[in-house]
């Protein structure tokens, strides 16, 4: 028996895309990666040949029966439109968060990708870091008291990335991960333009009715970091539990289960319970840019 070989095209090479055809050009011996054929990429700038992999026409890749599924890596604002094109052309679609910057484009999408019979996955390497498999053990049975995420990182064009709930929901996609559902009780941003600096305030109430806020901030210089204060029941989390380093990178983890997923070898609950994660996130993400776009209401 012939196995089963999936052509593959990466579309923008990006810190990401490169990283994919590094991984694609690479696979980790005896997995589902290795059933990944990188055919070709696609790029707006002209770059000829990246290490073996030859740079081909959208058109192209969009047209080629030999391949089979895109790995998109553009920057956020152009996701919607490509993985819709891909979709279209009848290809399996791997696609960096966030998926999309509206909630109803990202449902027309998984809509579609259904219809068609084809796998959509929305890659969410921050699920598998080390530094988070050991904090969801760690938070895994005890009963939240409050809770906050505070990001920082450096300046984003939100031209290209998207309002910060967007740009920013691998934070979100942690809370609902850990906590379970969320509700949006209140949000606000604040805009220093001369300084270039924002800071987006997200208030939450889990299931239970407990309070969590998520800080994302972001300004020039600002270190890359997640601070964590979590208070349950039996005291409170301050700082990231010890993890060790992986052997395999997070993006050929996320290879592998895309591969996965081709093969059909994840089950219907892990499909839906993604999709539902992963949906909900977007529908709160536009939640929170509504509060934070409305005007100041003026009670009298």
């Amino acid at each position: 028996q012939i196995s089963k070989m999936f052509g593959t095209v990466v579309v923008g090479v990006g810190i990401a895309g490169l990283a994919r055809i590094r991984d694609l050009m690479n696979p980790m011996p005896s997995s589902p990666s290795e059933h990944l054929k990188l055919f070709g990429f696609v790029s707006r700038r002209s770059f000829g040949n990246i290490n073996e992999a030859k740079q081909i026409s959208l058109e192209d890749a969009l047209r080629n029966k030999d391949i089979h599924a895109a790995f998109i890596s553009t920057e956020n604002r152009s996701h919607e439109e490509t993985i819709r094109m891909f979709l279209e052309a009848g290809k399996h679609v791997l696609v960096e968060y966030p998926m999309a910057l509206s909630a109803k484009a990202a449902h027309e999408l998984w809509e579609m990708a259904e219809q068609k019979g084809k796998v959509l996955h929305v890659e969410h390497i921050e699920l598998l870091t080390e530094e988070y498999k050991q904090l969801k053990k760690e938070v895994a049975g005890k009963d939240l008291v409050k809770g906050t995420l505070h990001f920082t990182g450096s300046v984003l064009d939100e031209n290209k990335s998207g309002f910060p709930a967007f740009s920013g929901i691998a934070r979100l996609t942690w809370l609902i991960d850990l906590f379970g559902d969320l509700t949006v009780t209140s949000a606000t941003r604040e805009k220093q333009k001369d300084k270039n600096y924002s800071r987006m305030t997200v208030h939450f109430q889990t299931a239970n009715k407990k309070p969590l806020t998520w800080i994302e901030e972001r300004g020039p210089g600002m270190r890359r970091e997640k601070k964590i204060n979590f208070c349950f029941t039996s005291g409170c989390l301050e700082n990231f539990p010890e993890a060790p380093r992986s052997s395999v990178g997070l993006f050929m983890q996320d290879q592998n289960l895309f591969a996965k997923k081709l093969l059909g070898q994840v089950s219907k609950e892990e499909l839906a319970a993604e999709k539902w994660r992963i949906l909900r996130c977007l529908d709160l993400a536009e939640v929170i840019q509504q509060y934070c776009e409305e005007p100041e209401k003026i009670y009298s």
